[in-house]
């Protein structure tokens, strides 16, 4: 046992620290520590001692929690097995679990990763790590010795580790296909998958990489994925997508694989939707909770937001929400549809509307007013509009959702090009008053614009289409409120799918 002595010496007290336990059969001191005296004690304890020459501080405790996780995945050996050099250095899996630390934390380029790696408590678990190891040009390296089809086989090996270790609930899996530019140039030929297409950021002047992912839907755990050419459409790529799962799933569960199909829903968004899509979905026999757009069951959209069919849900996170559920032939099936409303989503859209109205009218009225300017003679230069010019803006104008129905407009006939060709060839060699003259007659020819705002189509788009979805699936024995928290579950695989760059 360990205790503290006080012993008196000289008349002075002194205090040890000391081990005693059995020696022989009796009872010893082992050791002992000198203390010192009473204030002695005191000092050390308000600090009094030395100043420390250095400070070393680390990040500990997420990238210590992050490394663990690594360990408990297999990662390094997993990459390692497939993936062999000689032991020399940092090897491919150290890198591979270096940079997914640093990802998963705070992301940095390659030449900033020494810096970060030296401030954390991975440089206990890495010790042969220094500067030059860690460079941008070891990195590319070592990742280049990793061809893409054995990263996918490495990638299935841990992900069938961590499903059977994890005992991960695969009945609802997520699907999201998305993409992302770079700045790879335009004569680069090596990579081949860099080419340009469409993308919700407007930069189809850069090439882009598609990518897609499935992902369980309860742990948001990553199951596949993989990359495809930039110019290529989601209605397109997910039919090979789905295909490619299923291997996936094959090489996963082996034998098992039918009752493993029999209990995975798959969700995905209305931008996969096809009449081939739907088809192979049957064909695969897979279960699957999708959604349709407003326009295209109008039936089922326009029904009153007050209509007594709609029933309150009952469980948490959906208390603002209602649904009813009918049965619809879609995609030459009758399926099983979902309508619901929810309030929140109605006040978003509602507010965004009225927000829309607010922008165009002033571009109405001010494309109005040119118009009365060249009539009346303040503006005279440039081309003279014509009914089809105007209508073109007003149409650029009202491209927002809802806006042509809500907003009204009329146009006045009005010359166009040609005739005034014509008129000018004719009238080439008249006189300057002449000219004059007619140019008055022209300015009479300008289109007239008029607008009106429909409230009545205001409170009808309010009562039917704002605040709904439309859900698609063949989960019949599930509740509404399973069917609507399974959709949602899909906005958490898109955010992540945003944040991939």
């Amino acid at each position: 046992m360990e205790r503290l002595e006080k012993k008196i010496i000289h008349g002075h007290t002194y205090y040890y620290y000391s081990k005693w336990g059995y020696v022989n059969g009796k009872s010893r001191r082992i050791w002992q520590k000198y203390l010192g005296k009473l204030e002695d004690i005191v000092k050390a304890v308000d600090g009094g001692g030395p100043a420390p020459q250095y400070v070393d501080i680390f990040q500990y405790g997420l990238p210590k929690t992050l490394w663990l996780e690594c360990c408990r995945a297999h990662i390094i050996n997993s990459v390692n097995a497939k993936c062999p050099k000689r032991d020399q250095g940092l090897s491919i899996g150290d890198y591979i679990a270096i940079a997914a630390i640093n990802r998963a934390m705070h992301p940095i380029s390659k030449n900033s990763m020494f810096e970060w790696f030296s401030k954390t408590i991975l440089r206990r678990e890495f010790s042969n790590a220094s500067g030059k190891a860690l460079s941008s040009q070891r990195f590319w390296y070592h990742m280049d010795q990793i061809q893409p089809e054995m990263a996918l086989t490495i990638w299935t090996h841990i992900i069938k580790n961590v499903i059977a270790d994890e005992a991960l609930e695969l009945s609802s899996v997520c699907y999201d296909g998305t993409n992302f530019y770079t700045f790879i140039d335009t004569f680069n030929a090596h990579c081949k998958l860099a080419k340009r297409g469409k993308n919700k950021q407007g930069r189809a002047n850069l090439r882009q990489v598609g990518y897609a992912l499935f992902c369980s839907a309860q742990e948001q755990i990553p199951l596949y994925y993989n990359v495809y050419d930039g110019n290529l459409n989601d209605t397109t790529q997910f039919p090979v997508m789905l295909k490619q799962f299923q291997e996936f799933l094959n090489k996963t569960f082996g034998q098992d694989v039918q009752a493993c199909q029999s209990r995975v829903t798959l969700i995905f968004d209305k931008g996969n939707n096809s009449q081939d899509n739907f088809k192979l979905i049957d064909k695969l026999k897979l279960h699957y909770v999708g959604s349709k757009r407003l326009s295209e069951v109008k039936d089922a959209t326009e029904t009153s937001n007050s209509d007594p069919r709609f029933r309150d849900c009952k469980t948490i996170g959906l208390e603002n929400t209602k649904a009813f559920r009918l049965t619809k032939k879609v995609y030459g099936k009758d399926r099983t549809l979902v309508v619901t409303y929810n309030k929140e989503l109605f006040n978003s859209q509602l507010l965004t509307l009225h927000n829309d109205i607010s922008k165009a009218v002033p571009k109405l009225r001010a494309l109005q007013q040119k118009l009365q300017d060249r009539a009346n003679g303040i503006i005279t230069k440039g081309k003279c509009p014509t009914v089809g010019s105007i209508k073109r803006q007003c149409q650029s104008i009202l491209k927002r959702q809802y806006m042509k129905q809500v907003i009204k407009y009329t146009l006045s006939a009005g010359p166009d090009d040609k005739d005034k060709d014509k008129d000018k060839d004719k009238d080439k060699d008249k006189d300057k008053d002449k000219d004059k003259d007619k140019d008055k007659d022209k300015d009479k020819d300008i289109p007239e614009l008029t607008y009106s705002i429909d409230t009545d189509a205001i409170k009808r788009i309010s009562d039917t289409y704002l605040g709904k979805n439309l859900i698609l699936t063949d989960r019949n024995k599930w509740s509404n409120d399973q069917i609507i928290l399974a959709y949602r579950s899909q906005f958490h695989i898109e955010w992540e799918n945003r944040k991939t760059p």
